[in-house]
């Protein structure tokens, strides 16, 4: 593939981001609220105490 070529894709991302310089900040925006939050290491501890192992093969009704 030749170095000067772009896809429509990159093409259109690339007019947007020109368009709308703020979608880089709404993204990180976006993610932060979404994914990246400060988790309490004590409740961690807790969940994983409170995890109840399963069984093998969960199918399988015990009489």
């Amino acid at each position: 593939m030749a170095n000067n070529f772009t896809s429509e894709l990159t093409q259109f991302i690339t007019q947007y981001k020109t368009d709308h310089p703020d979608t880089e900040a709404r993204q990180r925006a976006g993610r932060f609220r979404l994914w990246d939050k400060d988790l309490d290491a004590e409740q961690q501890d807790g969940f994983r105490a409170a995890r109840v192992s399963q069984d093998p093969y969960v199918y399988y009704q015990k009489a």
